[in-house]
């Protein structure tokens, strides 16, 4: 069974041979791409498109490697043994599984998203090789070695905020999802929105694709920005003529909110507004 994306996630072409790649290769699928480009729900509709189980590690700035194999719980073990309770004098009860011991576990091929793997320390991705590599690892205090009944289906998300690892990076098939064109996001407007006018679509996007092409812009609209806003359009039912006949002296577009998010794009937007108003008295 091959990758085609689904009723609810838009997927070109490039993005599904890279995910059918990666499952053939039986390589981690890193994804990169701008937030908001679909990386995380990614992982969760290949998952329902395979029909396969789905495991989310959802990494943070404290995760470490260790934790995604298994954890030991000393602390518990002690409190109990200072209670009697009889349950101490086998270690395994106090090993906590990782959720890479829950793939490696799972009775059916699974799909494990490790997601935003650049938020940990420059170390984490090093620390995995072995285990993503060979699909096992060693549980010292119990001399158990865990390996994977079945290889499960990788996908590594990461927002670029810090370099990966050479060494790591050989070990992963590779994709940058491209932010999506006019074309391709009418047809994801279409999936979350099948009865919205083509008309508000096609101006809401005039709007949209302008804002993201201001120089200097700190944040730019994402996908998950845009849909956001046609949202909000539809529910306060905004005059097309609003979109249709914006104009460039004003400061920014209606329920720029769900678009702009800093005070520093809001300002620039204000004064490129107030130049263009100065270049039409003139």
């Amino acid at each position: 069974m091959s990758f085609k994306g689904t009723e609810r996630y838009v997927a070109t072409a490039d993005l599904q041979m890279a995910v059918n790649a990666a499952v053939t290769l039986q390589r981690p699928l890193l994804i990169k791409g701008e937030p908001g480009t679909g990386k995380t729900l990614l992982a969760e509709e290949v998952a329902i498109a395979l029909g396969k189980p789905l495991i989310q590690w959802h990494i943070k700035s404290t995760t470490k490697a260790q934790q995604g194999l298994y954890e030991y719980d000393a602390v518990s073990r002690l409190r109990d043994s200072q209670l009697g309770d009889a349950k101490v004098h086998d270690i395994a009860n106090y090993i906590r599984k990782g959720k890479l011991w829950e793939a490696f576990d799972a009775p059916e091929q699974a799909v494990l998203l490790i997601d935003e793997i650049d938020k940990a320390d420059i170390e984490f991705p090093n620390d995995l090789l072995l285990e993503l590599d060979r699909m096992e690892f060693h549980v010292y205090e119990t001399g158990r070695t865990v390996r994977a009944r079945q290889r499960p289906i990788v996908v590594i998300t990461s927002n670029n905020e810090k370099e990966l690892p050479d060494a790591f990076l050989r070990r992963c098939f590779f994709h940058f999802i491209s932010f999506p064109d006019r074309e391709t996001m009418m047809r994801i407007v279409d999936v979350h929105y099948p009865g919205i006018k083509r008309e508000l679509v096609s101006d809401a996007l005039d709007i949209f694709f302008d804002v993201r092409s201001v120089p200097g812009l700190k944040k730019k609209p994402s996908t998950s920005e845009l849909i956001d806003w046609l949202k909000l359009l539809m529910a306060d039912d905004i005059p097309e003529e609003v979109l249709k006949n914006h104009d460039t002296t004003k400061a920014i577009p209606p329920l720029y909110g769900a678009l702009v998010k800093n005070e520093q794009d809001v300002h620039l937007l204000e004064r490129l507004a107030f130049m263009h108003r100065r270049e039409s008295r003139r």
